[in-house]
């Protein structure tokens, strides 16, 4: 399969590329908006992929050419740049792709980092109604420390939650998710839902910054 990262020469897309070329046989197409920089990345993932012996197909697109290639289309980037991104894309989506976001919208101030829920109620929900009629929207990867699933020598044994309106839909993307040694997927039903989970991600920021030996703090539930 084809998994297209827009953004993907960011922190979390970086740790989604290399992991899925190290632990699947996927074909990463990795999305930037300057296509030099997407190729530049590529290679920098190749050699490190190759320094551990593995042969993977990783290229490097303009966003809009990667979305055109894939089933699968991951909005790597910041939140500020999700509507822009979906809206430079929708004429390379098609009926039946799957458009995942992992972004959440964070704030700081002097206390620390806040969710900033934006009037839609989620990024995730504001990508839904961004993205043309007929592309399914899965909330995944919201969670993930960025720098530990981008050291292949760190294991993960995290979780990530998954929200969407079509069941098909979500349990591919769970399924991709898988497929990523030590990421276990657990599906937390609708979008609707997307709220509670994107507000984790600035108490994780706040607990890992407030105590030791908590760096790239992921969650597991038991």
């Amino acid at each position: 399969m084809r998994i297209a990262l827009l953004g993907g020469t960011g922190d979390i897309g970086q740790g989604l590329a290399l992991r899925w070329a190290y632990d699947t046989d996927h074909e990463i197409l990795v999305g930037s908006r300057d296509p030099d920089r997407a190729r530049e990345k590529v290679e920098e993932y190749l050699t490190e992929l190759d320094s551990r012996g593995v042969e993977a197909s990783v290229k490097g697109f303009a966003n809009e050419m990667a979305a055109d290639r894939a089933r699968v289309v991951v909005l790597a980037v910041p939140p500020y740049h999700v509507d822009d991104t979906v809206s430079s894309v929708a004429d390379s989506l098609s009926e039946g792709d799957i458009l995942v976001s992992p972004a959440t919208g964070i704030k700081r101030d002097d206390e620390g980092f806040h969710y900033h829920r934006p009037g839609a109620g989620s990024v995730t929900r504001l990508v839904a109604d961004a993205a043309p009629e007929g592309v399914h929207v899965v909330g995944a990867f919201h969670n993930l420390p960025a720098g530990r699933l981008a050291d292949l020598d760190a294991d993960l044994g995290i979780d990530t939650l998954v929200v969407g309106d079509d069941p098909d839909a979500t349990d591919m993307v769970s399924r991709l998710a898988e497929e990523i040694e030590g990421l276990r997927a657990l599906n937390a039903g609708g979008i609707a839902n997307a709220p509670e989970i994107e507000a984790l991600t600035p108490l994780l920021i706040n607990v890992a910054s407030n105590n030791d030996g908590m760096h790239d703090l992921g969650v597991r539930f038991r």
